[in-house]
């Protein structure tokens, strides 16, 4: 049976899901009024490149589903996405809190961050979403007081539990590597991205985030974050099972990593090291892999439980079971504020400072 011919390809409504490498293709260019040239046609080049990488990958893509999302909400309502109103969009966010039909509805933290996704997909049309129009601001501050809830946390893998979650892996490439990814990612408190983004050595690849070094002492990591460049430094544990240093070096050695990313697939029968980076998913699905072997919260369903854990699990379980002054802590998670490195500590002693005492009462 022969396939129905194909409609031509039409090129998609600029209201609609054009990626930020169409839209930065459409909004940095040479003025009208400039003549070509080589030379300038490789500085525009270079100009999309760097404005592509002002912001990672993810968060482009997000962007994106956001703004197209909001153009067909337009559309199947009769209205336009453009120019950007007010009114328009404080019906919009109105709807996401209390939707009419069967689409769930979103948190307020979801809500927020669609309209961080207008206010760029605005931006790279040319025009100015103001969030702090009273259309929008006052139907916000509404869907807050309403709908606002204290954010559910994570929970926090402690020391006990990362042994239970090693002890369940193979000993074979794949869990050397592993290993090396929970040790990494819990004495380093890294975020997933950040684990999966390190390469061997300085500007080994162009998408890395960051580098490692190995040294005497301990492991040194050069991540580039949200807030510029900042140094992890990973020292040696008491003994070789949990040591994050002894299993980096052990994943780097087996499956000779001497260049490039650090953390990369593994060939099927499991024998060899290939080049391709993993993704950040595999931190995820690793976590709660192990959580699951591990028999974590046993007094949980599983897939309660399972829900109950992710990469920031590390974080947390760093920031809530290392008995050191608070400000190494902040210094190592690379939190701009104490408050925000607080956030992470599950089991924090919050009656430390009895100021009520010390009030006098």
């Amino acid at each position: 049976m022969e396939k129905a011919p194909s409609e031509p390809r039409q090129r998609p409504d600029r209201h609609e899901g054009s990626d930020s490498a169409d839209l930065e293709r459409d909004t940095i260019a040479l003025p009208s009024h400039v003549a070509s040239s080589g030379t300038l046609d490789r500085l525009v080049e270079t100009a999309r490149d760097y404005a592509q990488a002002a912001a990672s990958e993810n968060t482009l893509k997000a962007y994106a589903k956001d703004w197209a999302h909001f153009a067909r909400w337009c559309r199947m309502r009769g209205a336009d996405p453009l120019p950007a109103s007010p009114q328009v969009i404080g019906l919009y966010i109105a709807d996401l809190a209390a939707p009419g039909g069967k689409a769930p509805a979103l948190s307020v933290s979801s809500i927020e961050r669609r309209l961080s996704g207008l206010a760029w997909g605005y931006t790279q049309r040319g025009e100015r979403l103001d969030r702090k129009d009273r259309h929008i601001a006052s139907v916000l501050a509404g869907i807050r007081r309403k709908h606002a809830r204290p954010p559910r946390q994570k929970e926090a893998i402690l020391p006990e539990d990362l042994r239970d979650m090693l002890a369940t892996l193979p000993h074979d490439l794949r869990g050397l590597r592993d290993r090396a990814i929970l040790l990494i990612g819990f004495a380093g408190g890294l975020r997933r991205s950040e684990i999966v983004s390190l390469d061997h050595g300085k500007d080994d690849t162009a998408d890395s985030g960051g580098w490692v070094e190995v040294l005497d002492d301990g492991a040194l990591i050069t991540l580039r974050g949200k807030t510029g460049w900042r140094e992890v430094e990973v020292a040696r544990g008491s003994s070789d099972q949990t040591c994050p240093v002894h299993a980096l070096s052990q994943w780097l050695h087996y499956g000779r990593i001497d260049f490039g990313p650090v953390f990369v697939a593994v060939s099927r029968n499991g024998l060899k090291a290939t080049s391709e980076r993993l993704s950040d998913k595999h931190v995820a699905r690793l976590i709660k892999s192990c959580v699951r072997e591990a028999g974590l919260r046993p007094d949980l369903p599983e897939a309660e439980r399972v829900r109950l854990f992710s990469g920031h699990s590390l974080r947390a379980g760093l920031a809530s079971s290392a008995e050191v002054d608070e400000r190494y802590v902040q210094k190592q998670l690379g939190h701009a504020s104490a408050e925000m490195t607080r956030r992470y500590q599950r089991r924090r002693d919050r009656f430390r400072v009895n100021l009520t005492k010390a009030a006098g009462l």
